[in-house]
């Protein structure tokens, strides 16, 4: 059983209608939704264009007209939706369509992001695992990574552990000497993460030593960025609350850049990352003034130092 600020207790996992099975693992309000084909103007334009967004990631070419039956609005309406993306930079407009641009990361299925650098995570969680203290109390994110440092942390840890995912809070429940206290909010099917208005005031109420985030992308001009606005807005409300602040991004997630802004990289205490890492991607970070700590897979080095006042790993 998990504990959320209210006291109320919740259990399990949260079933997803049928109805909406088939859209994208996306920040989406999963109560609006209508199923394919019905009327979606009653959905943000956020909403509708992740979905949209899904689509181009998925094909080479989307067509104003399929996905304007497809989301049950007018092309007119489509045609919007793709201006405001190209702006953006996240889709290119072309005759007949729209395609995707490699000039923006995208988030895979969660059940791709759970196997997919699997290693890689599990260094990273590792090293991050390090940094923590007896007594702390941190702010474990949503991430798969970030879930790699929860099934990781240290035998004799004892401290409070605050945390918008269920999967984090359900890996330490169980744990002797850990209180677990989650935010609460509106819950997304496959990685269980809490977010909207309740999750980011819950945030508000408490300071940590520590905070251990997820992101999309790290970039040395555009920063830390993430997909999902929501989850945007905790973590720059966490990044105010934590006295060390650590990303953990995989190798993979540097220099990308996702669809919004979370944070300059100056803000941060480090990135723990690992060492499949490209070189020239580590030394454009550190000359942007981060520093980058990097795990090894096979647990045989470890490089980086966290900035002044930082805790030294313990490994």
């Amino acid at each position: 059983m998990l504990q959320v600020p209210d006291g109320r207790r919740c259990a399990g996992t949260i079933p997803v209608p049928q109805s909406i099975a088939s859209y994208p693992q996306k920040c989406l309000d999963f109560h609006k939704l209508p199923q394919r084909g019905g009327d979606m103007n009653a959905a943000i334009p956020e909403e509708r264009r992740l979905v949209i967004m899904e689509r181009v990631r998925s094909r080479s070419l989307v067509k104003p007209a399929e996905l304007a039956d497809e989301l049950g609005v007018s092309i007119e309406t489509i045609r919007r939706d793709l201006v405001a993306l190209e702006e953006d930079g996240l889709v290119r407009r072309v005759f007949g369509g729209a395609t995707g641009t490699s000039a923006r990361a995208f988030e895979p299925a969660f059940e791709k992001r759970l196997t997919q650098h699997r290693d890689r995570k599990m260094a990273i969680g590792r090293l991050a695992a390090g940094l923590i203290g007896p007594g702390d109390t941190v702010i474990l994110d949503i991430g798969t990574t970030v879930a790699e440092l929860a099934d990781v942390l240290p035998v004799a840890f004892r401290g409070i552990v605050l945390t918008n995912s269920l999967l984090v809070a359900n890996a330490l429940a169980g744990r002797e000497g850990i209180e677990v206290i989650t935010s609460g909010g509106r819950v997304r099917s496959g990685d269980l993460a809490c977010f909207g208005p309740v999750s980011e005031a819950f945030f508000r109420d408490y300071f940590a030593d520590r905070a251990f985030m997820g992101s999309g992308g790290v970039h040395p001009d555009m920063g830390v960025t993430d997909y999902y606005p929501d989850e945007i807005a905790s973590r720059r409300v966490i990044l105010e609350h934590a006295a060390e602040r650590y990303v953990l991004a995989d190798s993979s997630k540097l220099g990308q850049v996702a669809f919004g802004k979370v944070c300059d990289v100056s803000v941060l205490t480090a990135v723990i990352t690992d060492d499949h890492a490209d070189p020239a991607d580590v030394a454009r970070l550190e000359r942007a003034g981060l520093n980058v700590m990097i795990a090894s897979v096979d647990g045989s080095a470890i490089a980086g130092v966290p900035a002044k006042g930082g805790r030294q790993a313990r490994v």
